[in-house]
């Protein structure tokens, strides 16, 4: 697959805990992506942050272990593809139930290639 010029980044914003039928949304969200041929999907472990209706700031300092730690799912691809993907993401997420955000944004992309 060649990909090259205008893109989009589609950011996902999540709690490590969210699960959706007992295996962690980011791997399904990465699972679902593949399945569907998008280019690539990269996921992010935070060291500390706090959503929307968290009044709790989960960090992994040492004396403090979160169970809870931030997590953001970044995929990359043309914007038909991210479109027809958004409302799958939709989906998974109302079906957690879990707090998130999405973000789509502008991606020039320089090179895309893929391994011999």
């Amino acid at each position: 697959m060649k990909l090259a010029g205008d893109g989009k980044l589609l950011r996902i914003f999540l709690g490590e805990q969210d699960q959706i039928k007992r295996k962690p949304l980011y791997e399904a969200l990465i699972l679902k992506a593949r399945e569907l041929g998008l280019a690539g999907a990269t996921v992010l472990r935070g060291v500390q942050g706090f959503g929307a209706g968290s009044r709790v700031i989960h960090t992994a300092k040492i004396l403090r272990l979160s169970e809870d730690l931030p997590i953001v799912v970044e995929i990359v691809d043309t914007e038909a593809n991210i479109k027809t993907f958004l409302p799958i993401v939709d989906q998974m997420i109302e079906e957690v139930g879990c707090g998130a955000m999405v973000t789509v944004e502008k991606a020039d992309i320089i090179k895309y290639t893929h391994g011999k």
